[in-house]
Parts: C-alpha cells; sequence; structure tokens
C-alpha cells in the first residue's frame, strides 16, 4: 500500500502493543490464575513460556507484517503469490476474522466497563445488589446504549489513524495505567488483611508444578498475555518503519504487559482478601466482587473512580487494535479511505454484537467459538506461512533488520519447530479443555 503509515519510533509502538495486550484480561483473568495454581510457582511455567515461546511468536507476528508491509489478509496473499498459489489471502482471512469476532463482543464488555465507571462516579456500589444488577445488565437491552458509546470512543481514536490516533491514545492511557495501577496497589497492600491475599498470590507452593494443568494454563497464559492470534500483532507491525529493533520491542512489550498483569493482581486479590471476598471469581471478580470492595473500604469512592478509569484505559486500548485489524483489511481489500473503513467496520460490528448484547448465552458461545478455536488457529497459521512458506532464514533476516542484538542461526530452530508446534498445542489443547 503506497504511502502506508508508520509508528513514529519504538516508545510509540511498545506503547501501542502493550495497549493491545493488556486488557481486561490481564486485570481478571491472570490473578486468579496466579492464586489458583501455585502462586509464584506458577511464574516458574509462565515466565518461562512467555519469554522462551510467545515472544518468538511475537518477533514472527511484527516481522511478518513488517516485511509484507500489510495486514495479515495482504501478507498471506503475497507470501502464497511468491510461491505460485493463489490462495493465500482466503488463509489470512482466517486470523483477520478471528480477531474481527473479538472485537465484535470484546466492545460489549467495554460496555459494561463504561457503565460500572459512571455508576463508580456516581458512588451507586454502596445503594446495590451488585450481583442482581449484573445479572440484570448484562445480557439485556440496557447494555446496547453503553456498547454504542464503547464503538464510537473506539471509532474516533481509529478514524484518527496510527499516529495521530492509535500511538497518541496509549502515549496518554498506557502511562496513566501504570500510576493508577501503583496507586490502587499501595490502597490494597495497607488494607487489614490484605496480607493473606499477598501470601495467595506470592507464597510458591511448588507441588502445583507436578500437575500438568498448571504448565497448560501457564502456556495458554503466556500466548495470551501477549496477544497472538496472527492478525493483531501483524497490522501493528506492518506500520513498522525498516529500522526499527524487533526482539526489542517484542522483549519489551511481553515484560511491560506481564508488569501490568502483576499490578492488577496485587491490587485485586488483597483486597478481595481483605473483605473476605472469592478470589478465584473469574470475569465476576471485576464486575461484583471488586466493586463489592468498594462500596465498603474506606475512601472506595475514589478507589472505586481510579479503578475503573484504568479498567476503561485497558479495554479501549485493546479494542484500538481489535478494531483496526478489519479496518486495515477493508482499506486494503476494499480500497476505501480509513473513515470510510472506520465507519463500516464499527456499523457492522455494532450490529453483529446487538444480539450478544441481548442473550448472554449467545454471548458466551460466540466469545467461546472465536477464542477457543479461530484465534489460536489464526497464531498457527501466522506462524506456518512466516516460519516454513516465507522461509525461516529470511524471517529472521527481516527480524535482525534494525536489531541492536541480532538472532543467531539457533533460532531458526527454535522458531520452526519448537514454537511453531508449541502452537499447534495450544490451539488442540483448548479444544480439549474448551479454552484457557
Amino acid at each position: 500500500m503506497a504511502g502506508r503509515e508508520t509508528f513514529s519510533g519504538k516508545i510509540g509502538f511498545i506503547l501501542a502493543c502493550v495497549g493491545a495486550a493488556m486488557g481486561l484480561g490481564s486485570i481478571w483473568m491472570f490473578p486468579w490464575r496466579l492464586g489458583a495454581f501455585g502462586g509464584a510457582a506458577f511464574l516458574v511455567p509462565y515466565l518461562l513460556f512467555t519469554f522462551g515461546l510467545a515472544v518468538t511468536g511475537l518477533m514472527g507476528e511484527f516481522g511478518f507484517g513488517r516485511s509484507q508491509q500489510s495486514g495479515a489478509i495482504g501478507a498471506f496473499e503475497k507470501v502464497f503469490r511468491e510461491k505460485g498459489r493463489g490462495y493465500g489471502a482466503v488463509l489470512g482471512t482466517i486470523p483477520v476474522l478471528g480477531v474481527t469476532g473479538v472485537f465484535i463482543f470484546y466492545l460489549i464488555v467495554c460496555g459494561w466497563v463504561l457503565k460500572y465507571f459512571a455508576l463508580a462516579v456516581s458512588g451507586a456500589f454502596g445503594r446495590m445488589d451488585l450481583p442482581a444488577y449484573f445479572g440484570s445488565f448484562a445480557g439485556h437491552g440496557e447494555s446496547i446504549i453503553w456498547h454504542l458509546l464503547a464503538m464510537l470512543i473506539t471509532l474516533l481514536i481509529v478514524m484518527r489513524g496510527v499516529q495521530g490516533g492509535i500511538e497518541k491514545s496509549n502515549k496518554i492511557m498506557m502511562p496513566a495505567l501504570f500510576i493508577i495501577l501503583l496507586v490502587l496497589m499501595v490502597r490494597s497492600l495497607t488494607l487489614p488483611g490484605a496480607g493473606k491475599g499477598v501470601k495467595f498470590l506470592l507464597v510458591p507452593q511448588w507441588s502445583h508444578l507436578a500437575d500438568p494443568q498448571t504448565w497448560v494454563m501457564a502456556l495458554g497464559m503466556a500466548f495470551f498475555t501477549v496477544c497472538l492470534g496472527g492478525a493483531a500483532m501483524v497490522v501493528y507491525g506492518s506500520y513498522l518503519k525498516k529500522d526499527e529493533d524487533i526482539p526489542s520491542s517484542a522483549i519489551n512489550t511481553a515484560f511491560w504487559t506481564t508488569i501490568a498483569s502483576l499490578l492488577s493482581a496485587f491490587v485485586t486479590i488483597p483486597a478481595a482478601f481483605a473483605f473476605n471476598m472469592d478470589p478465584q471469581a473469574g470475569p465476576p471478580l471485576l464486575f461484583i466482587t471488586v466493586p463489592q470492595i468498594f462500596s465498603t473500604m474506606p475512601g472506595g469512592y475514589l478507589f472505586g473512580i481510579l479503578f475503573f478509569l484504568c479498567v476503561i484505559f485497558a479495554a479501549i486500548s485493546s479494542a484500538i487494535n481489535l478494531m483496526e485489524v478489519p479496518v486495515e483489511a477493508v482499506m486494503d481489500r476494499l480500497k476505501l479511505s480509513r473513515n470510510q473503513s472506520v465507519l463500516l467496520v464499527a456499523l457492522l460490528g455494532f450490529l453483529a454484537g446487538i444480539p450478544l448484547d441481548i442473550n448472554i448465552n449467545l454471548f458466551g458461545r460466540f466469545a467461546d467459538l472465536v477464542t477457543v478455536y479461530l484465534v489460536p488457529a489464526g497464531a498457527v497459521l501466522a506462524a506456518c506461512v512466516f516460519f516454513w512458506v516465507y522461509g525461516v532464514g529470511r524471517a529472521r533476516e527481516e527480524i535482525n533488520r534494525g536489531a541492536a542484538r541480532p538472532l543467531g542461526r539457533w533460532w531458526e530452530f527454535h522458531a520452526k519447530y519448537i514454537f511453531v508446534l508449541t502452537s499447534v498445542a495450544v490451539l488442540v489443547l483448548g479444544v480439549i479443555m474448551g479454552g484457557f
């Protein structure tokens, strides 16, 4: 694509990637996984898989996008055309459909977050039966207006382009998110009884390392943490300048996303223990347990507002990345302008989400279909196409372009065999277990 937009530099790119990866799952999923699967012991396989495997996938997706100067559909098409094959665009549609599916249901959840921020500002938590309220709100018509608001916010940012919208918004939201998490963590750790939560998170229960499920969950969490899916990070990589350091950017993305996830754990879990709430509540932790805590803790009004503002930043920064995938595909395939593409994607995405707004069971089934099957399949396809079809030697050459510490030849075996086979394992295990 002539005159393709680019990120201004490494910092803007990394912040955008951390924003893409640091979504709602990092705030509610990572904390209780950490506690449920051995505390600090869980960090052993998690960090091993994140920096030993997932970062390799991240380098691959960045390099794939940059080498082809295109999102997944165009990148697949170019690589297969080079080999005399004409079905690349069809295969490239699979990861784009996966991320677009996440975009459809994720914007609904972003709407829930906006609603809860409004409730926090109005001081309503203390006057509500929170479990009953969430049951009456999620999956009912009232959420449609908040879904629309989330879509409009995301639309306005993506419409402003890579530097003016995606990069600029993440340069504001990501530092603010880390500052707010630090403030909330200090408050959470000073609550009476919070020490039990710290023990739950940090005291290693080494016996969990003998349980295969711990390793499987850590593997799934590692891939989830850095947002591997064959499209989201490919499209961001396609906006990279040729002299940007991909290995360093990938490591920094994984590092700062992990730090943000750990900070989230030290916000939510000690507070849950301090107020005798269930620290392993899963998604209800965000919309039921945490608001109940703020409704009773000293200073809870202010900290509730800060918390849900932080969650908004995490939600919208991911939504921007999710929207950019189908927007780039529409721009590339239909040759529409960015504004036209954004409006089309937003309208179709919103309309497709309305049935999920009013039927929570349909929402769950759709989310499972996308996250268990399509997204992991997209990650496998992208890895196979870049490391096998394009060629792992050329892939390493692209990734090393601009790298301060180039990858050695040993990395080719690691990427082509160990990473690709592990990606297949993540897909198969996810299907067997019904998701991670």
